[in-house]
């Protein structure tokens, strides 16, 4: 499908009364996990997509094009409330982290198996074992002091072990950038890296939030702040690898296209009754938005979308629910070979390989100066004292030796090198 040659309603038509933005919220219990998911994964599109145009606003003298962008963001607002409100009031903030968590972890492995780019895929395939061991730690505080299990939650769709230990994950800031990708590179890749940005940014901002107003304990409070760190340098690296020199309405362009591509995808794997309604509908608004960001475009800039997006049919639709088993085996995979990975610069080596007097080890040692106190470690060290091992749901062993005791937490994997 070529979005741009889809029949389009006007612009105004797309505004939506109060009861249309609260719609039917679904069953926490009953759910499927990949419904969740999708829910987050289009929030955080929908949320990227109005403080990019805030940002636009901020950086331009021109009222007429505020004014033009304003219409559209008020519009991308209404979606954003009400896939918001969608979410049930009795899901609990951790409840809703464990699918932050599967979303990173499956979205970032269905990206990195059709990514051509290695550099981009190298990128994806490294944070996506951080986003793993996230979901292991907080699926352990949610059955510890919830007695919730967090295969319940997932749906058995996504394995709950160890991934790169979120100790050994604190790095010199630097360490997170990228390099950018180049103007001329797939509409694939560019929508990968828009994507994973977007779906990174809103578990960023969950975390920078909702972590301060967990309930149960300190510990867990300490947990989303250890982990929203982290996803601060999740986010650093991904949107340093978007195309910066693209111009403000291009970049609109591409927005409205990738949320296109996103609602497309969704609605037509989707299994909730409601929120297929709901993703056929903003799929169809968004058309008029891509429409309307077409017309900006030519009206500031002089420029035909197609220029933008030369070849604007839709790559392979992103699916969840096609790839949960790749997923599995991918992650082992990378697991095993890649797990004692670090960030230098712009790209990655092994930790053995990194000079002893490199920043990492300063920076980590600065900010872990006790590991036993460690809120990522303690949460997997209570609870071993308390029920004699951690918490996982798995299929088969865990392809790291080194992570394969249940009774003790590897504080020194991906983090001191090896004797």
């Amino acid at each position: 499908m070529n979005p741009f040659f889809e029949k389009t309603c006007k612009i105004d038509k797309c505004v939506d009364d109060w009861k249309k933005l609260y719609p039917t919220a679904y069953d926490k219990n009953a759910t499927d996990a990949y419904t969740k998911v999708r829910t987050i994964l289009l929030n955080g599109a929908e949320f990227e997509e109005q403080w990019f145009m805030h940002q636009l606003a901020r950086h331009t003298l021109d009222n007429d094009l505020r004014r033009d962008v304003a219409v559209l963001r008020n519009l991308e607002q209404q979606q954003q409330k009400r896939i918001s409100y969608f979410k049930p009031k009795d899901e609990t903030v951790l409840e809703t982290t464990i699918s932050y968590e599967q979303l990173a972890v499956d979205l970032t492995a269905v990206l990195a198996q059709t990514e051509k780019d290695k550099y981009v895929k190298a990128a994806l395939d490294f944070a996506l074992l951080e986003d793993f061991d996230h979901l292991y730690r907080f699926s352990d505080l949610l059955e510890m002091e919830h007695g919730i299990a967090g295969e319940k939650l997932v749906g058995s769709y996504t394995e709950i072990m160890p991934g790169r230990p979120t100790i050994a994950e604190h790095r010199y800031p630097f360490d997170n950038v990228r390099r950018p990708i180049k103007h001329t590179a797939s509409l694939a890749t560019k929508l990968h890296t828009m994507t994973i940005t977007a779906a990174e940014q809103q578990t960023m901002n969950f975390y920078m939030n909702a972590g301060t107003f967990y309930p149960t304990s300190d510990l867990g409070r300490k947990l989303f702040l250890e982990i929203g760190m982290v996803e601060e340098m999740h986010v650093t690296q991904y949107e340093s690898l978007m195309d910066p020199t693209t111009t403000w309405l291009e970049c609109l362009l591409m927005h409205e296209y990738a949320e296109c591509y996103l609602y497309y995808s969704a609605m037509n794997e989707e299994t909730n009754e409601v929120a297929k309604k709901i993703w056929t509908v903003h799929f169809e608004q968004e058309l008029s938005h891509l429409h309307y960001a077409a017309e900006l475009l030519k009206k500031y800039e002089k420029k035909e979308w197609q220029q933008v997006i030369p070849d604007a049919e839709f790559p392979p639709l992103l699916s969840f629910n096609d790839n949960c088993e790749k997923n599995k085996h991918y992650i082992r995979n990378i697991l095993k070979n890649t797990v004692n990975n670090t960030a230098v610069l712009e790209d990655y080596a092994d930790l053995n390989n990194v000079p002893d007097n490199y920043e990492y080890f300063k920076y980590n040692n600065a900010v872990n100066k006790t590991p036993s106190s460690v809120a990522s470690h303690k949460v997997i060290d209570s609870y071993i004292n308390e029920f004699g091992e951690d918490y996982r749901f798995t299929i088969a062993e865990h392809p790291v030796k080194d992570l394969r005791s249940r009774k003790t937490d590897n504080v020194d994997l991906g983090r001191r090198k090896k004797v």
